[in-house]
């Protein structure tokens, strides 16, 4: 089985994926913001509460592209999840049997070590950057886990920065935070943001990180 071809067929439909569901809602917040039919302001430029107009269609519009955003991000952490468990098949190495502890803290932390012991693996080599590929399913948990029923959103575990000082999937402004907002933050919590930019460096890091093992892991398969 060719598995690397089969994860860049899912990392191309990742891609395709969140262009073509985004578009709609994307073009629904340009035409707000330019006030182009159907949603020219009324003469004063505002509703009678004082909100700018067709505010409530504009933030559906954005949470549904976010919701998109990380239905992708999560659709990619499956996909190098299935990557793993098909490699681990192949080479018969069984990693979360003998790794369970490790896998606790998921699959990425298990898969690296396993994998790096059983065929070699030196990850101080790897051209990917390991804690982006750590933040992806992370963000996967996340969007799994960190909803509430009186919001559409996700949400952050407080301790985000506390495990990565420099987290990823967020809004840009708070990428650039001083010490008093970060304190803010971390009391308040993070929104989960994937934005397109993001989602796909997040693709190509992935990519990245399997050109990069696919040789060694045939070489562990084949013996050359």
């Amino acid at each position: 089985m060719d598995v690397e071809f089969f994860l860049k067929l899912r990392t191309t439909f990742i891609r395709r994926f969140y262009d073509a569901a985004a578009k709609g809602f994307l073009e629904t917040q340009k035409l707000i913001e330019g006030g182009e039919a159907p949603y020219e302001p009324p003469y004063c430029g505002e509703n009678s509460d004082g909100e700018p107009p067709f505010l409530g269609e504009w933030l559906e519009a954005e949470t549904s592209v976010q919701v998109i955003g990380r239905t992708a991000i999560s659709i990619l952490s499956e996909s190098l999840k299935v990557y793993f468990i098909q490699w681990d098949e192949l080479l018969g190495i069984g990693c979360r049997k003998h790794l369970k502890a490790k896998f606790n803290k998921g699959y990425w932390p298990g898969y690296r070590e396993c994998l790096g012991t059983a065929c070699g693996i030196d990850w101080v080599q790897c051209p990917a950057d390991v804690e982006f590929i750590e933040q992806i399913a992370f963000a996967r948990n996340t969007s799994q886990h960190g909803g509430r029923i009186t919001s559409m959103s996700a949400n952050h575990p407080s301790d985000l920065r506390k495990r990565f000082p420099n987290p990823i999937f967020v809004a840009d402004h708070e990428k650039n935070a001083d010490e008093d907002e970060i304190f803010a933050l971390n009391w308040l919590g993070s929104e989960l943001i994937v934005s397109r930019e993001m989602l796909y460096e997040a693709i190509r890091q992935v990519e990245l990180l399997v050109d990069w093992l696919e040789p060694q892991l045939q070489k562990t398969r084949w013996g050359h």
